[in-house]
């Protein structure tokens, strides 16, 4: 682009991927599971802007902050550790973060709003409405902001539309740089490059991109006990409606749709192993939705019972209810053979008699989930 730098990375931005991934990179491997995108990018923006939250375990605080762990205070912000959704049938998307909200831009802006940040959400389904989704465009706001020295935080551009990181460009932005949970998986990451320190290179990206969210300006910290009562009561709401974005299962009933998708004995009846795996799939991204959601809702409500001016007993009981939840997902893994995922497991939960097993462990996450949400409601109620 013209009067714009060919090359422009930013240095130091924090790695994000999934906790397997993470281990291996001396970067990382201290930090505790991040396996939720949006809230681990947003925390990762952050510390690269030098205003980090922070972590107990490994430090990296600034002074403003009070809250001990970033991504749980994120987690819980944006709704992302109260989630659960279930479309039927055996969806690869059912636990996307922002499906928490009709509006896909809530968890956003409510996570930018709960560190102090404006923030700019550029969704190329609008754009196209507007007939304005050009690559000319999109480039410049990505050129734009790391020009102003502010990573981008895009969905899609290197495997699923989940958040990953735009921490630079190449060639004028004919090719991104960045940081993305995906990079490493074969199925996602055709005709990605790396650069030295393992951030992906990927050309001819506009296909691969949905959405921009471009960091703004920076306001005054909110007041953290409205910014507790704001997400408690934002958490109840995820919790406790039924549906969201129209045909999907949400909170409590998400529960119930998953459970009875287990039932389901002819949707295992094959021995197509790449139908059991999408099945198996599903059914694990609910598991491991639910046990590292509820473990850092149950760090958030701690925190809160702390911080937040709000009636601790119910909160630190809400808590005990979300760390049972989590226990109960191990159980849940322990019945197809533990955590992972191989054809192994994936065909012990084709039998009928191991989901039989599962169902009541599922009926009893909800019904923690339940009094959960009581004990939160009682803990806001004045």
């Amino acid at each position: 682009m013209t009067g714009q730098p060919a090359r422009v990375v930013l240095d130091g931005v924090p790695r994000v991927g999934f906790y397997f991934d993470q281990m291996k990179h001396d970067d990382s491997k201290m930090r505790c599971p991040e396996d939720v995108p949006l809230p681990s990018c947003l925390r990762a923006c952050l510390e690269y802007l030098g205003d980090g939250i922070g972590c107990r375990k490994i430090g990296q605080s600034s002074a403003q902050w009070q809250q001990g762990c970033a991504y749980a205070y994120l987690m819980g912000t944006t709704g992302a550790a109260f989630r659960l959704s279930w479309k039927p049938g055996w969806h690869p998307d059912n636990c996307a973060s922002w499906l928490v909200s009709d509006d896909p831009s809530e968890v956003f802006r409510r996570g930018f709003a709960s560190v102090g940040y404006e923030c700019e959400i550029v969704c190329r389904a609008e754009l196209r409405k507007q007939g304005r989704d050009n690559e000319e465009l999109l480039r410049g706001k990505i050129v734009e902001s790391i020009g102003q020295g502010r990573p981008v935080i895009a969905h899609g551009v290197v495997g699923p539309p989940e958040e990953c990181i735009i921490a630079g460009y190449d060639e004028g932005g004919d090719v991104l740089i960045g940081w993305s949970f995906f990079q490493g998986f074969a199925e996602c990451n055709a005709g990605v490059e790396f650069e030295p320190n393992g951030m992906f290179r990927k050309r001819d990206w506009l296909d691969d991109l949905s959405s921009l969210v471009l960091i703004g300006d920076k306001g005054e910290p909110p007041d953290l006990k409205q910014a507790y009562r704001e997400a408690l009561a934002w958490a109840l709401d995820v919790i406790r409606t039924p549906a969201r974005c129209g045909d999907r299962h949400n909170g409590l009933a998400a529960y119930d749709a998953w459970a009875d998708h287990l039932l389901r004995d002819d949707d295992f009846a094959t021995d197509d192993l790449a139908v059991l795996d999408e099945r198996f799939m599903a059914h694990d991204d609910a598991v491991s939705a639910v046990a590292e959601g509820r473990w850092y809702a149950s760090i958030f409500l701690s925190h809160a019972a702390m911080d937040g001016g709000l009636k601790a007993p119910e909160l630190y009981a809400a808590a005990s209810c979300f760390a049972a939840e989590h226990d109960l997902m191990w159980k849940v893994w322990g019945c197809v053979g533990g955590l992972g995922r191989d054809e192994a497991k994936t065909r012990k939960l084709a039998d009928p008699d191991v989901r039989r097993q599962i169902v009541p462990i599922v009926h009893q996450a909800r019904d923690l989930d339940a009094r959960a949400a009581n004990h939160i409601e009682r803990a806001l109620a004045k």
